[in-house]
């Protein structure tokens, strides 16, 4: 096996862009929000269409994207794996870009996640082991889905509904920094105990948005990174995994292996370990999801995330800035969040984060999530040359 830790900054971010809106967006299509958000990437670094020859994507396939925009890229991929598919992208296009098979390579995102304007309907067949061993059982949704999980962490560990709350009230600070953010009012741990109830422990506000968005990003090689407009985000480190397809088959309830396959790797080709790690974005899909993420990337010894977040050690003024955005709880979640991680690190890596802005930050981890806590994806990227 070759060596991966020989791929650090062999590429790098030099266009990232979120659609102008991010909210809810009734007028808009699928396509046209992934459109948007891959034109606004390519001027971010000077380029047009038609310097794109590799393109990743997922959702719609990567030639309704390519016909929409009007080419032909040499390399594709279509990998979907779920929200974390996007930072699975990216480390392939680093790949392809090493053995020659692209020079520029554009990853989209574009949903339409509450107005499903565009958006092809897929209806899960009974005949699928989802369709015959959990839907019978009053299982359909994500937060019936995700909420199994949770009780075990709550069993196993003693975390509480308490801390839970914690994480979307440190989010929802850093989203009142955020001017885009599509929710930005205060809220304190009472206001999410007290919300509607959804799946039990899952109450409303312990749950991600659904909104209407895009994001897109442009990966070239090390050797071309400084002759763009901004400065690039170098890719020093990444990793993916699945282990699972239904919630059901959690080899441990109250952690995930794919996370930690996923995390380990990037760290071992990054060379840098979690207390390096200026700035992390994880991906919430629900309050509980960064709490898992923080244990199986080992910042914290599993059990203690839920008290982490809890001390307000990643909102703003934190040890560890989490979520800067407002995340998935507060930005925005389109039903596929990851992008929008990939985006606020190569923000913050930057120094563009405006009132947001962490000082100092070198190294910057994006985490995603993908399915029932089925797939991981994680990416350490770093504005040091």
């Amino acid at each position: 096996m070759s060596d991966s830790r020989a791929m650090r900054r062999a590429a790098a971010i030099v266009g990232a862009a979120e659609t102008a809106r991010v909210d809810v967006q009734p007028d808009r299509s699928e396509l046209s929000l992934h459109a948007e958000a891959a034109l606004a990437a390519l001027a971010d670094a000077g380029l047009s269409p038609a310097d794109v020859d590799g393109l990743a994507t997922a959702g719609p396939r990567p030639s309704q994207i390519a016909e929409y925009l009007g080419i032909v890229p040499r390399w594709v991929d279509g990998t979907a794996v779920g929200g974390c598919s996007f930072l699975v992208h990216v480390g392939h296009a680093a790949a392809a870009i090493a053995a020659g098979y692209a020079s520029t390579v554009l990853i989209t995102h574009g949903e339409s996640g509450r107005s499903r304007v565009g958006v092809e309907r897929r209806v899960p067949s009974p005949a699928t082991p989802w369709g015959q061993f959990e839907m019978p059982y009053g299982v359909y949704g994500p937060p019936t889905m995700f909420s199994l999980p949770v009780v075990r962490h709550m069993a196993r560990y003693g975390s509480t509904e308490e801390q839970f709350a914690a994480v979307a009230v440190a989010t929802r600070r850093w989203a009142a920094l955020n001017p885009k953010a599509t929710m930005r009012t205060p809220i304190s741990v009472e206001d999410v105990l007290t919300s509607r109830l959804i799946a039990w422990p899952l109450r409303l506000l312990n749950c991600c948005l659904v909104t209407d968005a895009g994001g897109a990003v442009v990966v070239v090689g090390g050797e071309r990174a400084r002759d763009f407009p901004r400065p690039p985000v170098w890719l020093l480190g990444r990793g993916e995994a699945v282990a699972h397809q239904n919630v059901s088959q959690m080899a441990d309830f109250s952690g995930s292996e794919a996370y930690r396959v996923a995390g380990g790797e990037a760290f071992r080709m990054a060379g840098v370990g979690p207390a390096e790690i200026d700035h992390a974005m994880l991906y919430d899909a629900f309050t509980h999801t960064p709490v898992y993420m923080l244990e199986a990337l080992g910042f914290v010894e599993p059990g203690d995330g839920g008290p982490f977040f809890a001390e307000m050690r990643t909102a703003p003024g934190g040890e560890l800035p989490v979520n800067t955005n407002g995340g998935g709880l507060s930005h925005t979640h389109t039903g596929m969040y990851g992008m929008f991680a990939i985006v606020e690190s190569v923000v913050q890596l930057r120094g563009d984060g405006g009132a947001r802005q962490i000082e100092g930050v070198e190294l910057s981890l994006a985490h995603g999530a993908g399915g029932m806590f089925a797939a991981g994806a994680t990416l350490i990227l770093t504005n040091q040359p």
